[in-house]
């Protein structure tokens, strides 16, 4: 048995026969043309190109009509880059000019580009993958091959691969694919925002896997800790069927619960609220029984796109997401990326340390036009609906009153050209360093609200860098300083009689939820498939037991003994409702 730790990104429990898939590896040879047959491998690689775009639409077309047009987004960035002027003209020129075979054009040039996005950091080196993608599609048509692979499965596999490609996952059949990990990728990558929005559980970044494993041979895959399990033994199987047991159980109580409220036993109304990238991911959330959104992530309107966002691009975005909320609330995220991830013209210096860098709120207070765009838009949608605007990675009272003071700059000038917003929209901020927990009783008193965002607590918490496997083994939500910050900042807001709202992983995992109830919690920000899952525990215990679960796992020193007695709690919880 060998258990791999990957990076989760899209949450799920299966077990299933491997569907091993090789990286494909075209090696394309150095050579070069007849100058009279020039125009001829001009026409072929025209061709080609042509069908590629045809490709790319069809995968457009078919994600748009399954998600949306925001997931759809992503394959318009595809076609966005096939048909670039410079890439065109430097293609043509390498057969023209150099005399190379088009095979080989394409291979040089298209590496060339995504070699300059792997220079970067973060999410922009993850943009190298799309420009393989469209290496790899104009290479089959160019040498007449087509991947077969997954468009001929017909039974059910869990796919693991070394890297699957935007387009790959989005054509999956999500009746016959139970899940898939990947040696490479990581969080933000367009891999991992398709299969969230497929709701298929996914594990990318596992490292070097696919020599230990052969096609047919069982797998468990875990979407909800980032965990593969390769050849596992008939104890551990049996473990993961009990979870999955215990999971068709609780789905199976669902459609009863999706207009009953998160209420425990003992009559504390906990609110249940959805986190969301894009908005067509606004009807799972009502579909599953939220309570509004608690989490829009408004970055992924930089992220699939190769142009900056307008006003108009935010205020259509805002607006569909309101619309759809009447009555209940939606708290929108700023912008909440790195320098080194931002598409625009405004290309960053290199920072060694990115997650200590120029981000989030720091980089909206530098960059004022991009930040009073969104806050412009962020009003407008406003007066539509219950809207609330929450600052990212704030760590100084500084930084917030610095925010508070360009949202009042921006309210004032939509008044003076008589735009409609509410003028008493509620401000609120992340709490997601320790610096922020420490200073959280002068910050309470400037905010309408708090969420805590668990994934860079822990990350800062910790020192240990949430998207590097080789220190994944250190990121752990269950470490007795990260209780006792949560304890603190929950502490604080509740003695300031400020809501306090949880938006990380740590919220839509149930294994957490007793926990986080008993540290005074309230307030749940969760994926869509996470909602059922956690108001069924939330029905199914009491505050006075979360209370006395809590205090007991704050009286712990290590990490693995309260993930161990987090979990005991749990089986204990599943033991009873399934009874």
């Amino acid at each position: 048995m060998l258990k791999l730790q990957g990076i989760a990104v899209s949450p799920g429990v299966t077990i299933g026969e491997a569907l091993v898939l090789d990286s494909e590896g075209f090696r394309i040879p150095r050579r070069f043309v007849e100058r009279s047959a020039v125009d001829t491998e001009l026409a072929r690689l025209a061709t080609a190109v042509a069908e590629t775009a045809h490709e790319v639409e069809r995968n457009r077309d078919a994600i748009r009509a399954e998600l949306g047009d925001k997931y759809a987004a992503i394959f318009e960035a595809h076609l966005a880059m096939l048909h670039d002027t410079k890439l065109q003209e430097e293609l043509t020129s390498a057969v023209r000019d150099k005399n190379w075979w088009p095979e080989y054009a394409v291979s040089r040039t298209l590496r060339r580009y995504a070699k300059a996005f792997q220079n970067l950091d973060n999410h922009i080196a993850q943009r190298a993958h799309d420009i393989y993608d469209l290496e790899k599609s104009l290479l089959r048509n160019l040498l007449g091959q087509r991947r077969e692979t997954l468009a001929a499965i017909s039974q059910p596999v869990v796919v693991l691969a070394h890297n699957l490609t935007p387009s790959e996952t989005a054509n999956l059949d999500r009746r016959l694919v139970r899940g898939f990990a990947t040696e490479l990728g990581g969080p933000g990558s367009h891999t991992a925002i398709v299969a969230e929005g497929l709701e298929i559980p996914a594990v990318v970044g596992v490292g070097p896997f696919l020599a230990d494993v052969s096609g047919g041979e069982p797998v468990i895959l875990d979407g909800n800790q980032g965990v593969i399990i390769l050849q596992p033994d008939e104890e551990t199987i049996a473990q993961y069927r009990l979870e999955e047991e215990a999971a068709r159980t609780v789905a199976a109580r669902l459609d009863g619960l999706r207009d009953l409220p998160a209420e425990t036993t003992d009559g504390v109304r906990v609110q249940i609220m959805g986190n969301i990238e894009f908005p067509s991911e606004v009807e799972q959330c009502i579909s599953r029984g939220c309570d509004g959104i608690g989490l829009y992530r408004t970055e992924f309107l930089y992220l699939t796109s190769r142009r900056e966002p307008t006003e108009e691009d935010h205020y259509a975005a805002y607006s569909e997401v309101v619309k759809a909320m009447p009555d209940k609330p939606v708290v929108i995220r700023t912008l909440d990326l790195g320098a080194d991830k931002m598409l625009t013209e405004r290309t960053p210096e290199e920072e060694r340390n990115p997650c200590l860098g120029l981000r989030s709120i720091r980089l909206s207070l530098r960059q004022l036009p991009i930040f009073r765009t969104q806050l412009r838009a962020i009003l407008r949608a406003s007066a539509l609906g219950d809207v609330r605007v929450m600052f990212p990675l704030v760590s100084t009272i500084v930084e917030l009153r610095q925010a508070r003071m360009v949202l009042a700059d921006v309210m004032e000038d939509l008044a003076e050209h008589g735009i409609a917003f509410n003028p008493k929209m509620p401000v609120g901020m992340m709490v997601e360093t320790p610096a922020a927990v420490m200073m959280l009783d002068a910050f309470i008193k400037e905010v309408d609200f708090v969420s805590i965002g668990t994934n860079d607590l822990i990350q800062y918490t910790l020192a240990v860098d949430r998207g590097n496997k080789e220190v994944a083994d250190l990121y752990n939500a269950c470490d007795p300083a990260v209780l006792r910050l949560l304890r603190r900042s929950l502490d604080v807001a509740h003695e300031a009689g400020v809501p306090a709202n949880v938006c990380g992983q740590m919220s839509g995992s149930v294994m957490y939820t007793q926990l986080l109830l008993g540290l005074g919690l309230r307030h749940l920000s969760v994926p869509a498939s996470a909602i059922p899952e956690v108001k069924q525990v939330c029905r199914s215990v009491s505050v006075t037991d979360c209370r006395l679960i809590a205090n007991k796992a704050l009286t712990m020193h290590a990490a693995q003994e309260v993930k161990a007695y987090l979990r005991d709690q749990m089986r204990r919880l599943l033991a009873h409702t399934v009874a």
